[in-house]
């Protein structure tokens, strides 16, 4: 772990940033803010938003799907005529329901939600930054996302009802407008929200990128950055490859609609007669959404997976287990996660040559997996553990990962996916595997980093209450619908009660969706716990877990600079905890190597120069500052 010469930015002093701190206004400081903690919090609340509305929207498909008799006329003063005459839900609204689950669940709550409260609020904490670099485009970056929110928000109350081809938006039907009501103003919204949503993710993952590479502080090598950091890094440069894939989709999709081009339409035929659209081909856009739809998997699965890593190692009290592995792993899932899209197609008539090659390549995806897996739980193995809420929700992640991961095993093979596409197997192992693991790791970071973020600490008590009922209702809801999916069930029917063969399941089926109300009843725990312990919690301490990465060496209400004075340097990796020889179980990474030589390992004596040298050159620095200051 070679000490890394890292530019000085951090010469900035508290005076500058002190000054500017009180020239904010409410508006500079709370709404167009530059300050990258404020924006963290604000992806943060506005993913929490979109988290109620798409939960809110499952539970009402839910209800259809395991009480289709029941009269759902208590809700037409919320749904007016989205409610039939016969007390159902409209089989329209029904598909624009799950399409708007999935779209808002996936990019809204589980990457912009996760990744951008994360990326945002840690990486300038926790590599030593004043703040991003370019806090403009920060700002930019979240109220593009925002701007995205209102347009899919408003697709919601419109007549036609919202976009309704499935989250995944396969044209023709999200091709043509005459194709079903969802295929009109609501899909235009829809096309349009996506816009404005990706140039905030890419100007997001700019910033991240660049910051990460350039604004370390003093001894903040590439091999002493928390795994959390190397997960926002590859994160984002995923993000900034994939992304514009998506973008280009979109805009043919557009084309389609609005110019008569026929890139997805060919040889068409509506009430008989024939369109004009010839020589597109709708399994090219699968192509063009798939090459981001599976890195995407990894865009809302890496920051979760870098938050469990560093909650798990601060609360064993142990070093990570394999720090070089895990990254290696992470750089393994980071490549192979742009070379594994077509196992979405293995039904669409692809080359069974090809779909062997992509086969093979899924199931080597599990490698890097499992190494992360394992390192997991062999730094929760004899660890003096200590259960916080953030812990919990960690170790339930990695049962996610693990049990989802298996079921995983079985789509990638694909002879077994031609029986199990489409069906509820397939739902049940991406919410278990993606959906449910995301979730938990972005409830594990706000439990963990809740003191620094706000200075209070959020109630214990009611975190385990309201992880217990998370975990098992998780658990209630997708562990059945395997075995729905092995029967052979499809998804996104609206009701399955033409099917002889589906009558055995109507008692699972209702199992399940009771199971969903309560999982999501049990989210208003977390929310009364977060509103109330922000105004009303006990007041945090400035280390409040002991752990050893530098946002926890800034005051408990940071400003805007993070640090008064100067940015402290690194010496150590982010990991010394129960060190042998060291006198506190744990060691941050600002405490120099010649300050502990009773734990030192061998290869850190031979720094021990090195660092002196460091320690010199910061006196030297402040030393000219406070003469510059003199004068």
């Amino acid at each position: 772990m070679a000490v890394a010469n890292v530019s000085a930015h951090g010469v900035s002093t508290h005076d500058d940033h002190h000054d500017h701190e009180h020239s904010d206004s409410f508006i500079t400081k709370y709404i167009f803010t530059t300050d990258h903690k404020m924006i963290g919090k604000q992806f943060l609340v506005t993913g929490i938003f979109w988290a109620l509305i798409g939960g809110f929207l499952s539970i009402l498909f839910r209800l259809q799907l395991g009480f289709p008799d029941l009269n759902l006329e208590f809700l037409r003063p919320l749904l007016g005529g989205w409610i039939t005459e016969t007390g159902q839900l409209d089989p329209n609204f029904y598909l624009a329901l799950v399409t708007m689950h999935g779209t808002i669940m996936v990019f809204f709550v589980l990457t912009a939600g996760l990744s951008g409260t994360f990326s945002n609020f840690l990486i300038p904490l926790q590599i030593g930054a004043r703040d991003m670099a370019s806090g403009f485009m920060n700002m930019l970056s979240y109220w593009f996302f925002f701007l995205s929110g209102v347009i899919m928000f408003i697709s919601l109350f419109i007549e036609t009802g919202p976009a309704s081809g499935g989250w995944v938006v396969y044209p023709p039907l999200s091709a043509l407008e005459q194709a079903m009501p969802g295929s009109g103003l609501g899909m235009t919204l829809w096309l349009v929200a996506m816009v404005f949503f990706i140039a905030s993710q890419l100007l997001g993952g700019i910033n991240y990128i660049t910051t990460v590479i350039n604004l370390r502080t003093k001894g903040m090598s590439f091999s002493r950055l928390p795994l959390t950091i190397w997960a926002f890094f590859l994160t984002a440069v995923i993000g900034l490859l994939s992304f514009p894939v998506l973008f280009s989709a979109a805009l043919l999709l557009v084309f389609d609609r609005s110019f008569g081009t026929s890139f997805y339409l060919s040889d068409i035929y509506i009430g008989g007669e024939a369109l004009p659209n010839t020589g597109g081909s709708a399994v090219l856009y699968q192509h063009l959404f798939w090459f981001l739809g599976h890195p995407e998997v990894y865009i809302v699965l890496l920051p979760a997976l870098g938050i469990t890593s560093e909650v798990i190692a601060t609360n064993s009290r142990k070093p990570i287990f394999g720090y070089k592995a895990m990254i290696i792993s992470m750089l393994g899932i980071t490549i192979l996660s742009f070379v594994v899209w077509a196992h979405h197609m293995f039904v669409s008539g692809m080359n069974p040559f090809l779909g062997s090659i992509f086969m093979f390549l899924t199931l080597i995806i599990a490698v890097p997996s499992a190494v992360k897996v394992f390192n997991y739980l062999t730094t929760l193995w004899k660890g003096n553990l200590r259960f916080t809420t953030a812990m919990m929700f960690s170790i339930g992640l990695v049962s996610f990962f693990i049990s989802g991961g298996l079921t995983g095993i079985f789509l990638g093979n694909s002879a077994i996916d031609i029986q199990l596409h489409d069906t509820y197997f397939v739902v049940a192992h991406f919410h278990l595997v993606m959906g449910s693991a995301s979730f938990f790791g972005l409830m594990a970071g706000v439990y963990h980093w809740f003191p620094k973020m706000f200075g209070r600490m959020m109630d214990e008590k009611l975190g385990s209450v309201h992880f217990w009922l998370t975990f098992v209702g998780v658990y209630m809801v997708f562990f059945p619908m395997h075995y729905i999916g092995i029967a052979g069930f499809p998804r996104r029917y609206y009701s399955w009660s033409t099917f002889s063969f589906s009558d055995m399941y109507t008692d699972l089926n209702m199992f399940v969706s009771a199971a969903a109300i309560i999982t999501f009843a049990a989210q208003f725990i977390f929310l009364f716990n977060f509103f109330y312990s922000m105004y009303r919690g006990r007041r945090a301490s400035l280390n409040p877990w002991q752990s050893n990465t530098l946002e926890w060496t800034t005051p408990l209400h940071p400003g805007h600079g993070n640090w008064p004075g100067e940015i402290p340097a690194v010496y150590r990796w982010p990991y010394d905890y129960s060190k042998p020889g060291a006198k506190d179980d744990f060691i941050p990474q600002t405490v120099p190597l010649s300050a502990t030589p009773e734990s030192n390992l061998p290869h850190e004596e031979r720094l021990v120069k090195l660092e002196k040298e460091i320690i010199a050159e910061e006196q030297d620095v402040l030393v000219a500052h406070e003469t510059k200051g003199g004068h």
